[in-house]
């Protein structure tokens, strides 16, 4: 069976996956991007059983004909958060204008070019007032784990999805922005249209929607949708 997936789910799948196919004696094929590189090829012809994705990229598909109608399944919330390398002291996020000084003080703010949250924050410190001094001692990533900058000593803050920062380790959450800037990000299941293997896409997407999953994706940085 073959998956492609948004990069904010790698830590439950990671656990869920193994076991799914011992339980039904089967290989996934995973390939994994954001949701911004792979809407693209997807709608170009890329094929798949089942996908993981924003909500509004499975509506998009869906509404291309790519995915199955009706067939989109929220699995969990995201927030974009921030990481500093381990043992760095934390800054403050914990408002909106402490949010703001904390990014213009960081040597380098590590952020992705084509991941969801990265557009996210491309315009949220455009909102702010703050874009230029950001940008101008920024570190942007084409894609990929934002925190890996903090790793190599490209940057000394990281924003991303806070499930995508907990995948890299020597780095320490520092938080999720306030709840005043913060967006509102949901991950969902779509089956594509023709699928090869469409019942299997289905048990996938259900065991990843599992209400015993919560304390999982809690776990992971996740907020779970289904809670039975």
């Amino acid at each position: 069976m073959k998956l492609l997936s948004t990069l904010g789910v790698i830590g439950v799948l990671r656990v869920v996956m193994p076991e799914w196919e011992k339980a039904k004696g089967v290989t996934v094929d995973a390939s994994y991007d954001p949701t911004a590189l792979m809407l693209e090829p997807i709608a170009a012809g890329a094929k798949a059983d089942a996908v993981f994705l924003t909500s509004a990229g499975v509506d998009r598909l869906i509404a291309l004909g790519v995915l199955k109608a009706g067939g989109r399944v929220d699995v969990a919330r995201s927030l974009v958060g921030l990481a500093v390398p381990a043992g760095a002291p934390r800054p403050d996020v914990s408002t909106v204008e402490a949010t703001k000084q904390t990014l213009l003080a960081a040597r380098s703010v590590v952020y992705s070019k084509k991941g969801q949250s990265g557009i996210f924050f491309a315009g949220l410190i455009e909102r702010l007032g703050i874009a230029a001094e950001v940008n101008a001692k920024a570190t942007i990533v084409e894609a990929g784990t934002t925190a890996d900058g903090l790793i190599d000593g490209r940057g000394d803050l990281a924003v991303q999805q806070v499930s995508e920062l907990m995948l890299v380790e020597g780095v320490d959450i520092v938080g999720a922005l306030p709840a005043e800037i913060q967006d509102d990000l949901v991950f969902s299941g779509g089956i594509f249209a023709g699928a090869a293997q469409p019942g299997l896409a289905a048990s996938l997407i259900a065991a990843m929607a599992d209400p015993g999953r919560t304390a999982l994706y809690t776990q992971k940085g996740l907020e779970a949708l289904n809670r039975g």
